[in-house]
């Protein structure tokens, strides 16, 4: 019978799983993204083409959400501080490194779909035992095989051709064996196990990507809500030191009218220590200033005070944007990210539900190997030495002791958790943009109600002083005007700093700039 040769042998290797492979299946369900029902409108938002009103500094309208909705605050040095968070922070980093983990656990997955071939080569000195098998030859008895048992292509069998002729009888002396080839298996996927399996990998690395992106949309966020607080305890320190300023003239003024018979002690020890107190909330907002630098240096994978000659210089809190586009609440779903996680998520145990129903079923791998053995070394390169072997290899399961439907049970219950982690991450993110938008819009109120409380502290303190002056009032009503005007302009830039932020928060919730 002819022999094939090693060109029609790889030939079967290729063409066999690809004709088995084109009336393969896929078992297991398959992937639908999941539909939820958004609302309308927000609840705190405006119609499409709604103006500012005279009393509102910003409306939250439904418009696209800007990319760059930093830019949103026409800071410099704030969008200079985002556009450096995604190369500097470390969580961002690590998510990074992340996806490629997920990218070469995709790759492993996905080599299960070729062949694989290895090539080898080997050399070993051999001796048989004459109590053994070959004890049970006859002697003198033909033995052209012998049953030498030999390592060829990583599996055992019996090769080596030891001609009679060699032996003398029964006694084999100690001989030499040489050996190169290769060999080659693929595993035919007919029940989709790897496709699932891939499947499941290609979801898993778009999970790792979404997580990329939360990270880097809480890190922007964070930089953002702590440079913002870091101009508004610069602002507050700036207020300190004038109501500081304000606080040392009183006293001044206090002091020369004690000289002058016009007022008494207590009055300057009241002046005294309003000085002191005012004084006393200056090192305070230093430290707070100072822990912001240092907190927004780490963000952007810094040392402490690393950016302290960058920040250091007071500037103030920068105002809201007349409108905020918020979007609509059907976008929610492609935008923010944590949602597109959840769902990649439950793609991934859904496609794994689908790896262990395959396990199921019978597997069918086709294996050959070719390799060229001789005794003698100037023999290998001799036709007559190949040797190879081709055939298909079925796995039936029939026995496993309940694991393959622990493992279906398993992957069943990881999906149903995943479903409702995409269903609690939906309805989180909902509440999130609410909250947002409530915080934001109250917010908006309680600042323009301030603004006008500080005008009008500002008047009193103003009446107060020209009374105390011409002697129609005590120094007791100048200093309770001050300390409420004081208490007032903090409480303003209070507001006006969780104004910003909520703002901020709005924005982290909607999962803006990742369009």
């Amino acid at each position: 019978m002819k022999l094939p040769s090693v060109r029609r042998l790889a030939g079967l290797l290729t063409a066999t799983p690809v004709a088995l492979t084109l009336g393969a299946c896929t078992v297991g369900p398959s992937f639908e993204p999941p539909s939820w029902a958004s609302p309308t409108a927000w609840f705190g938002s405006h119609g499409k083409d709604a103006t500012p009103a005279p009393e509102d500094v910003s409306l939250a309208v439904p418009q696209p959400i800007d990319p760059h909705w930093w830019r949103e605050f026409h800071d410099p040095e704030l969008s200079s501080l985002v556009e450096r968070t995604a190369a500097g922070n470390l969580d961002v980093r690590l998510a990074t490194i992340r996806i490629a983990e997920s990218r070469a656990q995709r790759g492993q997955a996905r080599a299960a779909e070729f062949p694989t071939v290895n090539a080898n080569t080997s050399y070993s000195r051999e001796r048989l035992s004459q109590d053994g098998e070959i004890s049970l030859l006859s002697g003198g008895a033909s033995t052209s095989s012998n049953n030498v048992n030999t390592q060829a292509n990583g599996g055992t069998g019996t090769s080596g051709g030891i001609p009679s002729s060699i032996t003398g009888g029964t006694k084999i002396p100690p001989f030499n064996l040489f050996q190169y080839g290769f060999d080659a298996s693929w595993e035919l996927d007919l029940w989709g196990r790897v496709r699932r399996s891939v499947e499941n990998a290609d979801a898993s690395l778009q999970a790792s990507a979404e997580s990329r992106r939360a990270s880097t949309l809480t890190a922007i966020a964070e930089v953002a809500r702590d440079y913002l607080e870091l101009r508004g305890y610069q602002t507050q320190l700036a207020i300190a030191k004038e109501n500081l300023a304000t606080a040392k003239q009183s006293l001044e003024l206090t002091r020369q009218r004690y000289v002058g018979g016009l007022t008494t002690d207590l009055d300057v020890q009241n002046a005294s220590a309003q000085v002191r107190t005012t004084a006393a909330q200056i090192p305070q907002l230093q430290q707070q200033q100072d822990q912001m630098i240092n907190a927004i240096s780490f963000l952007l994978g810094l040392q402490p005070r690393a950016l302290r000659d960058e920040l250091i210089a007071a500037k103030p809190v920068p105002p809201v944007p007349p409108r905020v586009p918020v979007g609509l609440p059907s976008e929610l779903a492609r935008r923010r990210p944590d949602i597109r996680q959840a769902e990649a998520q439950l793609h991934a145990a859904t496609a794994e539900i689908g790896v262990a129903v395959a396990a199921f079923y019978p597997s069918v791998s086709l294996s050959g190997s070719f390799s060229i053995q001789a005794l003698d070394a100037k023999q290998l390169g001799d036709w007559n030495a190949r040797q190879y072997g081709l055939g298909p290899v079925i796995n039936l399961p029939i026995f496993q002791g309940g694991q393959l439907k622990a493992n279906l049970d398993l992957a069943k219950a990881n999906q149903v958790e995943a479903a409702l982690t995409y269903r609690k991450t939906v309805l989180g993110a909902l509440q999130d943009v609410e909250n947002a938008l409530a915080a934001y819009r109250t917010e908006l109120r309680r600042n323009k109600s301030l603004e006008k409380n500080v005008a009008a502290q500002a008047a009193a303190l103003e009446i107060a002083r020209s009374q105390y002056i011409h002697g129609v009032t005590t120094f007791i009503n100048v200093l309770t005007a001050q300390n409420a005007l004081a208490q007032q302009r903090q409480a303003l830039i209070q507001s006006s700093l969780l104004l910003t932020t909520d703002v901020v928060n709005l924005y982290k919730a909607l999962g803006g700039g990742w369009q």
